[in-house]
């Protein structure tokens, strides 16, 4: 039975499988809870809201007796790194430059599924990141790999460039062995992180992460980590790149999903300006239009204040006078960085004199008097800088 599943798990294009049994992860209660007393999610409520059932896969279905979980690559073409010194254009997460893993992994999973119970005449349940499921821990107690000191998982085949589903099945399959750590003494991923969002071997401070703060944060990002930003739109993917095991990915193409060319590297004068119609058609189908164009935006105007280029001041001014609060503040810091004091005092005069949003009100107050030179704006929220812990 487990051939005939492995076989058509590498016919729908997943490079691994392995199975574990639900009390193969005792120590995710213990881990989990720390970690949210810690406060380390942020403002990612949904981590709380079910972490019993998130701890343990009994408590989500009681009917578990293994756990299959699959892996896809999404190996990058490029090192990531390099677009980071390319200021003058967006950097997108790998995973992101394609099309959302939820819709591919979600679909292919539920064939594997519905073959598996057709099979061996058992119950299934698929999950891909919509349920509370630990998927990174239950691939570590599977074997796929081990979660390094970044806390993504880490393939000897893959390297870090893994999408994960899991497969809860009444049926009972003999488990193998759990992933070995072998991250030794490299501590490559935390020296290299941007915000110093892995205080620690193996934990991680969400509220410091590049990705949390461009992607799940929803308000304006505290500017103590705008500078580190950099030209990061969407994620980072720096603490993945730069793990030496990426040298062992080798994974074909046909096994991995393919990247849009025009997410590689795009021009930030193309994204800074997108009105609401044109974001959802620009990133039809991929993770970056479920964080919407607000947001979206926001990232941007921080990269074009990040890019020191005077030539993009004028993609941060059109913005100036935007419908929303959140892209008008941003487009205010960036202009502090890109433009003189003149030109910001009568920028204020024309956009700001009359601002109603207390929030970009004080970015204008922040611009007008430390401009380039201020790294804190009076109004980052204290609570969400994330001190290290």
């Amino acid at each position: 039975m487990r051939r005939l599943v492995e076989d058509r798990a590498r016919h729908l294009g997943f490079c691994g499988l392995r199975i574990t049994r639900p009390d193969r992860v005792p120590h995710l209660p213990e881990r989990l809870a720390h970690w949210l007393a810690e406060g380390a999610h942020g403002t990612m409520d949904w981590m709380e809201e079910r972490a019993d059932q998130r701890a343990s896969p009994v408590a989500l279905w009681p009917g578990v007796r293994s756990i299959l979980v699959v892996a896809m690559s999404y190996r990058p073409e490029e090192d990531p790194l390099a677009l980071v010194a390319r200021r003058g254009h967006g950097a997108i997460a790998a995973y992101a430059q394609r099309r959302d893993y939820h819709e591919v992994l979600k679909g292919k999973l539920k064939e594997l599924g519905g073959y598996l119970s057709a099979k061996a005449d058992a119950r299934v349940k698929v999950f891909c990141d919509t349920a509370p499921v630990m998927e990174k821990a239950l691939a570590e107690a599977a074997g796929l790999g081990w979660q390094g000191k970044h806390t993504v998982l880490i393939s000897r085949e893959a390297g870090n460039w893994l999408l994960l589903g899991a497969i809860y099945t009444s049926a009972e399959f003999e488990p193998d062995a759990p992933g070995v750590d072998r991250c030794g003494s490299c501590r490559a991923c935390l020296d290299i992180c941007p915000t110093d969002a892995l205080p620690a071997p193996y934990r991680l401070d969400a509220r410091r992460c590049i990705s949390y703060l461009t992607i799940e944060h929803q308000g304006p990002i505290p500017a103590a980590f705008r500078t580190a930003i950099g030209n990061r739109v969407f994620g980072c993917d720096d603490c993945l790149a730069i793990c030496p095991w990426n040298k062992f990915a080798r994974q074909a193409a046909e096994t991995r999903l393919s990247a849009r060319d025009d997410l590689a590297a795009p021009d930030l004068r193309t994204l800074a300006a997108l009105d609401e119609a044109g974001f959802r058609t620009f990133f039809a189908g991929t993770p970056v239009k479920r964080t919407g164009r607000d947001r979206f935006l926001r990232n941007v105007l921080i990269a074009v204040g990040n890019s020191t280029e005077p030539g993009l001041a004028s993609s941060a001014v059109a913005r100036l006078a935007d419908a929303s609060p959140l892209v008008r503040g941003m487009a205010v810091w960036a202009c502090g960085r890109l433009l003189d004091g003149d030109a910001l005092r009568d920028l204020h005069r024309r956009f700001g004199a009359d601002e109603a949003d207390g929030h970009v009100r004080e970015e204008w107050a922040f611009a007008l008097t430390a401009g380039r030179e201020g790294t804190r704006s009076p109004s980052a929220p204290h609570h969400e800088t994330g001190a290290q812990t």
